[in-house]
């Protein structure tokens, strides 16, 4: 079956629930770009990877690509597998560029497909997902095993793919028992680096005295985690606007939160606090806010801003000076004033 190559081995993390998410993206028209290419996520985080230009998987994590390196038939039968795919998908754009009577131009076919498999409650949600140039274009119910399509142009692949029962029955049959089955299968094999719990650095930040307190958290894993500003005890949800978790170039993940001040009097600041949870883990970190212990760089900023003014006042003062005296001392003759070079000060 063309979907499996890049799923065995995909790991998770951590008790709960666990998403393993495939991203393939087929393109035309795009310069100095793969027409081709599947990334593999578990709990968002990249696991493996191939692109038509390479032509092979890799293993974005230490174990898994210690697994392909040991057993040169499994990377083999994976490369072959991501060739298959690629000409599946190139046929699919194609297809869809006739059906859409376009002819040039940029257009990019993306499908995601995975699953969702809770190991305390035994709970499976399984996915199958199809966009064309950045909209949504068909994706997979697995309550009637039939096809949804959001827009007109994608009636006529889901009367096709409705009458192909064999065809929804694979993707039941991955989506249900063989997804959830690679995930619990290899977990096992990655739990020397998955199964960890590590805590962020928190920090209060402000940009300007009006801007909002901003609650960073930076540094943690795995990414099921919630942050969120409360007052007296209370959550907060009114004047609080929450960021994306977001990950960092290690692998960990980062999120902020942040609260707007701007009806709150100085007095009652101390009647706030930054909550962050992460699950799996024993405490959460709870950051009063204080005055005293927000990062921000506006004032910093002005000193800066106020001390390249007076170097350049400087600078420009001994330019001036060093001609005026040079032309004293060629006795008053005419000579030609030569340019004095002005450094613009980097400030980094």
């Amino acid at each position: 079956m063309e979907l499996v190559f890049l799923l065995i081995f995909f790991p998770v993390t951590l008790s709960g629930k666990h998403s393993l998410k495939i991203f393939t993206t087929t393109s035309s028209g795009v310069k100095n770009f793969p027409d081709f290419v599947v990334v593999g996520l578990v709990d968002e985080v990249p696991t493996g990877y191939c692109d038509s230009i390479s032509k092979k998987v890799e293993g974005k994590q230490d174990w898994s690509q210690k697994l392909l390196e040991d057993d040169p038939q499994h990377l083999e039968w994976y490369t072959q597998e991501c060739l298959s795919i690629q000409n599946y998908h190139k046929a699919d754009t194609d297809i869809l560029k006739q059906q859409l009577n376009q002819t040039e131009g940029v257009h990019i076919f993306q499908m995601m497909d995975g699953c969702e498999w809770d190991d305390e409650t035994g709970e499976i949600n399984g996915f199958a997902q199809f966009g064309y140039d950045g909209e949504d274009f068909i994706a997979f119910d697995l309550k009637t095993l039939t096809w949804i399509a959001p827009k007109p142009q994608a009636v006529i692949t889901k009367h096709k793919w409705d009458r192909d029962r064999l065809y929804n029955e694979r993707w039941n049959y991955f989506l249900t028992q063989q997804c959830p089955e690679f995930v619990r299968r290899y977990l096992d094999l990655g739990k020397s680096s998955l199964l960890r719990t590590d805590l962020p650095s928190v920090s209060l930040l402000q940009k300007t005295p009006s801007s909002p307190v901003s609650c960073h958290a930076t540094g943690f894993y795995p990414h099921r985690a919630m942050m969120f500003w409360r007052k007296d005890g209370e959550e907060l949800h009114e004047d609080v606007e929450h960021g994306e978790i977001l990950p960092n170039h290690d692998g960990s993940f980062q999120m902020s939160v942040d609260l707007n001040l701007s009806s709150v009097t100085p007095e009652d600041w101390r009647r706030y606090e930054c909550v962050f949870h992460l699950s799996g883990a024993k405490n959460d970190i709870v950051t009063k806010l204080d005055k005293a212990v927000i990062r921000t760089n506006w004032g910093k900023t002005g000193i800066l801003t106020l001390l390249c003014v007076v170097g350049l006042l400087l600078l420009l003062a001994v330019c001036i000076t060093g001609v005026f005296i040079w032309r004293r001392k060629n006795n008053g003759e005419r000579q030609p004033i030569q340019s004095c070079k002005l450094f613009r000060p980097i400030i980094l």
